[in-house]
C-alpha cells in the first residue's frame, strides 16, 4: 500500500527538514518520450552502500520508484533513471543501510514516557526524590505518575521505598517502574487506591517487597505488579495516539524503520487506527499476550495478517522475570543471594500448552526467558511441539537469552529457534552482574558470538523503553562490550564481541527473518521495498569505540523522508 507523501499532510518538523537533503529536480511534469520507461522517484548518489544483500554487499548509488527499490549499484546503474521529477539525495560519501529493525519494543510504553518522569540515570535517592518532587509539582491533583524507568543499581542496589516519595507527592498516586519492567515502586496514596496492605497475600510468580514487619515497602516485582497496576486508569483513544506519534518520530530520528512490538490488543487498536488513517510512519509487527491465543487465531482468521506497515500473527509469552529484579530463573542460586534462585512467572505446563494451540494454528510464539533454567526449560518446549507438530517453518524465538547456560548455546542453531537479543543490556547490566551471577556464568552472558559461531540466527532489537531505542548504540555495545560505567574498557566477557558486518545484519536482515520479513525488508535490493539509513560515517571502516557518536542523517521509509537530520551535512 502507497503511504500519502508527507506533503499531502500539514508540514511537520520532519517535512520542512526534508529540503535540506532532497533536491528537487526541474519542475513537476509528465516525462517525455526520450526518458526511461522506469524513472526513479528518488535516487541517492555518491554513498557508500552496505547492502546486506550477500549477492552484492557494497554499491554506491540507489534508485527508488514508489515505495519500491528500483536499482542497487554504481552511480552509473542509477544515472539513467533519474528523470525530471526525481527527487535526488548527494549522500558525498555518508554510510547507506538498510532501515533497522528493532526486533523487540513496547512501542507505546515507550512513546508515553518521553513525557514521563526521568529517573533512569538518577544517581542518588536524593535526586531520585527530587526528580519525582519536580515533576509532581506541575501535575494536577490526582494525576498519576507513571513510567519513570530507574535503576537502583546507580546508587549501590538498594531498593527505594515509599517513604522516600510519600511527601513530595501527598496529592498523586505513583507507579514508577525499574528500567526492566519487572518491579515498580508505588507511594502510599497508590497502594491506597489499589488496596494493597500489610494483609495482602503474597502472589505466585511475583513479590510483594515487605518490611520487617510485614509491611509494604512500595516495590512489588513481576506478577505482584498486577495489584497495582489494574488500578491505573486507561489511556483514552487521543492519549494512545499521541504516544505513538511520539514513539514513531522517536525511532525515526535512530535509523528504525521497523519495529517489533511486544504489547497487546489494545495497542493493536491504535495501530489498527493510524493505518487507517494513514499516519503509520514506521512499520510494526504486533506481538499479543500468548495467553491470548485463540483471541489472536479469530482475529487472524477474520482480519488476515496484516501488511507491510502492520502485521499480525505474533504471540508473547514468559517464563521468568529479570537479573537485576532478582527474579529470572537459574539452576543455580544467585551469587548475591545464595537462597535466591529467581523465579518462574508462568508455570512451564501451562507455557507449553500455549505454545502448542497456538502453533496448532500457525501462529508464531515468542517468549521471555532471561535465566538460564528458563532459558533450557522453554527449549525444551519448543522441541517437544516441534516433534509433535512436525516440520514447518515457525521459527520460535526466545526473547533476551541473556544467561544461557554453555550445555545450551548450540541448540538454538540445532533447533532452528531465534534468540532475539538486546545489545545494549550487556554493556548496561556489565556493571554488576558478574557480582549477581559470577564471573563463570557471566562467560556465556549475552552470549553473541558463541551463538553465531554455532549457526544461530540471532536478531537484534532495543526492549525499548527498557533501553534506548539507538542501534548504533546496540551495535557499539556488540562490537566493544564497553560497559556504561567505563570499567571494561577491552570489553566485559571479550570473547562475546561480534564485528560490525555482524551486527548489522542482526540489526536488518536478523531482525527482518524473525517475523518473516525477510523477502520484503532488511536488506537493499531491487523490488525490496525502499527503507534505509544515511549516517553521517562509514562505521565499517572506524575504531569501534567512535561508533557511538555516529549521527543518522536521514531515514527514509517506503521511499519517503521520515527524518532528515537539521545540524548535519553527509560526509
Amino acid at each position: 500500500m502507497q503511504r500519502p507523501r508527507p506533503g499531502s499532510r500539514p508540514a511537520s518538523p520532519w517535512t520542512i527538514l526534508l529540503a535540506a537533503l532532497l533536491l528537487a529536480a526541474g519542475c513537476s511534469r509528465a516525462p517525455d518520450a526520450s526518458e526511461p520507461a522506469a524513472t526513479a522517484s528518488l535516487a541517492v548518489t555518491g554513498a557508500r552502500i552496505w547492502t546486506g544483500d550477500p549477492e552484492r554487499p557494497w554499491a554506491s548509488a540507489l534508485a527508488v520508484q514508489g515505495d519500491t527499490l528500483l536499482a542497487v549499484g554504481d552511480d552509473a546503474d542509477v544515472v539513467g533513471l533519474i528523470g525530471a521529477d526525481t527527487r535526488r539525495l548527494d549522500a558525498a560519501g555518508g554510510l547507506v543501510v538498510p532501515g533497522f529493525v528493532d526486533g523487540h519494543v513496547h512501542f507505546l510504553w515507550g512513546g508515553d514516557g518521553l513525557a514521563s518522569v526521568q529517573l533512569r540515570d538518577a544517581p542518588t535517592p536524593q535526586a531520585f526524590t527530587d526528580r519525582i518532587a519536580a515533576f509532581a509539582a506541575d501535575l494536577e491533583p490526582g494525576e498519576w505518575i507513571l513510567n519513570g524507568t530507574w535503576d537502583h543499581e546507580n546508587w549501590g542496589g538498594e531498593l527505594p521505598r515509599r517513604d522516600w516519595i510519600d511527601a513530595v507527592t501527598p496529592d498523586n498516586p505513583v507507579w514508577i517502574t525499574r528500567l526492566d519492567g519487572h518491579m515498580a515502586l508505588a507511594n502510599s496514596r497508590a497502594l491506597a487506591i489499589a488496596g494493597v496492605t500489610a494483609d495482602t497475600e503474597d502472589v505466585s510468580g511475583g513479590t510483594i517487597v515487605r518490611d520487617a514487619d510485614g509491611a509494604p515497602t512500595g516495590v512489588l516485582k513481576d506478577n505482584a505488579m498486577d495489584l497495582v497496576a489494574r488500578a491505573v486508569p486507561a489511556p483514552s483513544p487521543a492519549q494512545l495516539d499521541r504516544m505513538l506519534d511520539a514513539a514513531m518520530t522517536h525511532v525515526a530520528a535512530q535509523g528504525v524503520t521497523t519495529v517489533h512490538d511486544m504489547a497487546d490488543f489494545d495497542s493493536l487498536a491504535t495501530y489498527r487506527r493510524a493505518h487507517a488513517g494513514g499516519t503509520l510512519r514506521t512499520r510494526i509487527r504486533s506481538f499479543v499476550p500468548l495467553a491470548e491465543w485463540q483471541r489472536l487465531a479469530d482475529d487472524v482468521a477474520a482480519n488476515g495478517r496484516g501488511d507491510a506497515w502492520l502485521a499480525t500473527g505474533g504471540l508473547k509469552g514468559f517464563m521468568d522475570g529479570s537479573l537485576g529484579s532478582h527474579t529470572a530463573a537459574f539452576f543455580e542460586p544467585f551469587t548475591d543471594a545464595p537462597e535466591d534462585r529467581g523465579l518462574l512467572v508462568n508455570e512451564p505446563a501451562e507455557v507449553e500448552a500455549w505454545v502448542r494451540a497456538a502453533d496448532e494454528r500457525g501462529l508464531q510464539v515468542a517468549v521471555h526467558a532471561i535465566g538460564d533454567r528458563a532459558i533450557s526449560l522453554l527449549l525444551d518446549i519448543f522441541q517437544r511441539v516441534a516433534a509433535e507438530h512436525g516440520p514447518r517453518d515457525r521459527r520460535f524465538r526466545i526473547e533476551h537469552a541473556q544467561h544461557i547456560h554453555p550445555d545450551d548455546v548450540g541448540r538454538f542453531a540445532e533447533l532452528d529457534v531465534i534468540p532475539s537479543m538486546q545489545p545494549y543490556h550487556a554493556i548496561d547490566d556489565g556493571r554488576w552482574a558478574d557480582k549477581v551471577i559470577g564471573e563463570q556464568r557471566a562467560r556465556t552472558t549475552y552470549a553473541f558470538a558463541s551463538l553465531l559461531d554455532a549457526g544461530a540466527g540471532v536478531a537484534f532489537g532495543s526492549d525499548w523503553p527498557v533501553a534506548p531505542p539507538t542501534p548504533l548504540e546496540g551495535i557499539y555495545a556488540a562490537v566493544t562490550r564497553r560497559t556504561l560505567d567505563g570499567a571494561h574498557p577491552e570489553g566485559w566477557v571479550p570473547a562475546q564481541k561480534i564485528t560490525v558486518e555482524q551486527a548489522l545484519t542482526a540489526y536488518t536482515t536478523g531482525a527482518a527473518r524473525a517475523a518473516f520479513d525477510e523477502d520484503r525488508l532488511g536488506s537493499l535490493a531491487p523490488g525490496k521495498l525502499a527503507d534505509f539509513v544515511v549516517l553521517d560515517r562509514d562505521i565499517t571502516r572506524i575504531a569501534p569505540e567512535e561508533i557511538r557518536a555516529a549521527r543518522v542523517l536521514a531515514t527514509v521509509v517506503g521511499g519517503e523522508v521520515v527524518h532528515a537530520a537539521a545540524e548535519a551535512a553527509p560526509r
